[in-house]
Formats: C-alpha cells, structure tokens, sequence
C-alpha cells in the first residue's frame, strides 16, 4: 500500500477535509495567534498557549489534514537525540547551555508521554529506550568511542555485550550495541490526531484543507485571495517551508522512506525480541530506524531517497521502488528470521534540513513572527520542546527552556541551485561510501569523519 500505515483507521486519514482549499470565506479574518501548519509543531504549540492563556483566539491552518507531513509519517521514536552535537553547542554556547540542551532533550521524551496521558490520547506510548546494533568491527569501534564520549555529557548511553544486545534484538553479524534508554515508541498519527482533538476542546479553530500563500508579519495570506491578520504568527511548516515565498533555501527537504510488515505471531517476536518494545538502528553511516508497532508489525525506515532538485516536494516522490527493495532487504539481512514475512505497505515524505544542521525556534516580539523547525528527522519529541518554547516567548514569560541555545538560532540558507542539489545529494553518497569502505577494510571509515564535520556532530 502507498499511504502510511499510521493512517489506517485514523480520525482523519481517510476523510475529506473539514475545510476546502481556495474558500477563504471558512477562514476568520483576526486571531491572536495564527499557527502556520497542522502538524507536532503547531498542534503543541497551540497545546501550550491555550493552557498558558486560555482566553486566547488561536488558528492553525492546515494545508492538507492534520499529520499529513512528517508528523503522520515519521517512524514513531520519540527520541532525546539531537542533530548538532553536543560538543559543538558548546564551542558556540558554553558547557553548560549545551549540558541544558541535553537534560531539556531527556525530560522532553518524559514529558511527552505524561501530556499524552493525560490528555487521554491512546498512542502506545511506551518508553523501552533505544538499541543500536554494531554489526562490525568498525561498528564496534565506533560504538565504543561513542559511549565513552556520551559518559561525559550524561546523554545515558551504554554499551551491551553481543549477548546482551541479542537479548533484546535476536538480529544477525551482533558484535554488541549501545542502548539509550532516552528514548519511546509511540504511534505518531494517533498522537498528532489526538492533539488536534485536544487543542480543539481547548478552544482553538485547528482549520484542514487552508493553503497558506505567504506568511507576513501581522498576517498570513491563504489561496484564494483571503487575508487572516494576527498579532502574532507563527511558522510550523517543516520541509514545506522551502515552498514559501522567501524561504526556499531555509531548510532542504529530504525524503526519507519506510515500509511495514504484517502483524508477526508470538513465536515470531519471541524470536526477534524487542520484547520491551525497544527502537532499533544499527551504526552503519546510512540511517535506518525501526520498531515494533502497537499492532505488532515491523515498521523500518530509512534515508537513501535523493533530494529533488530545487526543492520539489511531489506526492510521487514518497514512492521509490529502488529504496523500498533496499529497506526490505536490509531488514532481512537484520533479522533472518523472518523468513517469508510479507511486507505490507510502503510510504514516504520530506523531512527538513538547515544548512548546518542545526533545529531552531524563535519569536521576534516586534514583528510577532516566530517559527519552529529543521529537526532533521529528529522531531518527534523536540516538537513538544518547541511547542512550549514558543508558548513562552509569546506569552512572554523567561523560563529555563527559552534560554536553551537553539532559541533564536539562524543558519545560514542553502546555496542556489544547482549547488544545493550537488551538495545534499553528495552527503549521501557519501555516507553510502562511508559505508562500503567499512565493509571492505573493516575499520572506521576516513569519510565517516568528513560526514561528521559535515554535519556538526
């Protein structure tokens, strides 16, 4: 199947939207806060400001439906990990802005789970941390050295024996992992739709099917000609901030795609293990992640798909029959045991990428303009972070989280084309190379330190 199968039997996946594009009439012409994009980032951020100050008028305005982007599509970890590393935040911002990152990161993944919970959203949220498969000396190496290096940032990563990690991962080649234990599963579309719910109990027009033109200080301009004015606006947009006017080369929007199995028997998860639900990856340069889903499925993902050259974001672009068969077999080779298990759908989108790798969010009080974004994959959980961050700059009230360094944070955009279609798509041939060479020297790969640096870590 090619929609993702978080959509199956979800409030929205299915249905039409409650508003149709190009009828700027369903949209009001004032709020307090209008919140550009329907996904974790907006639906938080509304979330937020309504507990903050409940008597606020607050839109979201929605483009498709709520989760249609990387929200409804993601591979379900809520993680504390972070694109830039922590030594760089700290060569830009001091030790301990960097060390206040890192603790915000780990009580953010808590904190979901508890704002689930009690806002009774059933998403199988569970919290069995993360294993990280080293399946070769290189691997090895390189895990060790990152344990060792996590040991002296608290970031909690410890490294298993191969029978350990086979304990919790029965998978092929286990020379040991790491494991993480910062980290949950959860059903990304429950959860983005049960907030949806959520924030419009709470009071908020939460609007599907609302294109947005341009996004202006006191204003946003919708398809169709309507005019929506607001004391303060606010960009949750992701990769699809690349398709608005002015912001083409602020963030990269790079695919990254998954595919499912069908539901496993118990004997089969007893011979695959996961049994507390762990997430999965391994060390190889070339991102993979998985999990075992809610309804007992192998849901496994990747990076490999190529960026598109100036940006394009196409709804056939979430297909890719090379990077499918390639996920299949990868999986496969991870986990043998599966023998003649089907897989049952297939799925994509656009994740998005600042020049330096580097999330940010931000309010400028005199224009009301603020924005979110540029999690790299990584948004799950840091969405929460930036949905109360902007809460609180809007709101205006200093705390603890708008003083973390990625607050007001600018990268600098992406080159003009056809540089930038070079650059990204180079990356990841690079991290491919990386790859092979390990493969065939089995150490640590010289081009693993040039993607590295490449992407601030």
């Amino acid at each position: 199947m090619s929609s993702p199968l978080w959509w199956e039997g979800s409030d929205a996946g299915a249905s039409e939207p409650s508003t149709v594009p190009g009828r700027p009439a369903s949209v009001p012409r004032q709020a307090d806060v209008v919140i550009v994009g329907g996904g974790f980032t907006g639906l938080w951020t509304a979330h937020y400001l309504l507990q903050a100050e409940p008597s606020l008028d607050v839109v979201v305005l929605e483009a498709e439906h709520v989760g249609f982007g990387a929200s409804g599509r993601n591979g379900g970890w809520v993680s504390a990990l972070w694109p830039v590393g922590p030594d760089t935040l700290a060569r830009r911002h001091g030790r301990a802005a960097a060390g206040a990152m890192v603790r915000a990161l780990q009580d953010t993944v808590v904190t979901v789970g508890r704002a689930a919970e009690s806002a009774g959203i059933d998403c199988g949220f569970h919290r069995g941390g993360m294993v990280a498969l080293a399946r070769s000396a290189a691997h090895e190496a390189r895990a060790r050295a990152e344990v060792a290096h996590a040991q002296t940032w608290g970031l909690g990563t410890q490294w298993l024996s191969d029978a350990e990690a086979r304990e919790r991962l029965a998978a092929s080649a286990v020379h040991g992992a790491t494991f993480n234990p910062h980290c949950a599963r959860v059903h990304p579309r429950r959860l983005v739709d049960g907030l949806a719910t959520t924030v419009r109990g709470q009071g908020a027009q939460a609007l599907e099917g609302v294109r947005v033109d341009a996004i202006e200080p006191g204003l946003v301009r919708v398809a169709g000609g309507g005019v929506l004015r607001a004391r303060h606006v606010l960009r949750a947009t992701e990769a699809w901030t690349s398709q608005l006017p002015g912001l083409r080369r602020v963030v990269a929007p790079v695919y990254s795609l998954m595919v499912a199995t069908e539901p496993l028997t118990d004997q089969q998860w007893s011979e695959v293990g996961l049994s507390d639900r762990e997430v999965f990856t391994d060390h190889r340069h070339v991102v993979i992640y998985g999990q075992r889903t809610v309804d007992g499925r192998l849901a496994f993902g990747g990076r490999g798909a190529p960026y598109h050259f100036g940006s394009r974001i196409r709804r056939e672009f979430d297909q890719d029959a090379a990077v499918f068969a390639d996920l299949r077999a990868t999986l496969r080779d991870l986990l043998p045991q599966l023998g003649d298990v089907r897989f049952t759908h297939a799925w994509g989108g656009p994740l998005g990428i600042a020049r330096d790798w580097h999330p940010s969010v931000g309010h400028d009080p005199a224009t009301g303009l603020g924005w979110a974004g540029g999690y790299v994959g990584d948004g799950v959980a840091a969405t929460n972070l930036a949905g109360r961050t902007l809460a609180d700059l809007v709101t205006g009230r200093h705390t603890a989280i708008t003083q973390l360094p990625w607050v007001g944070h600018r990268s600098r955009r992406w080159e003009p084309e056809p540089a930038r279609w070079l650059g990204v798509n180079a990356g990841l041939r690079l991290a491919q190379a990386a790859d092979r060479e390990e493969a065939r020297t089995g150490r640590p790969a010289q081009l693993g330190r040039v993607l590295a640096a490449l992407t601030g870590h």
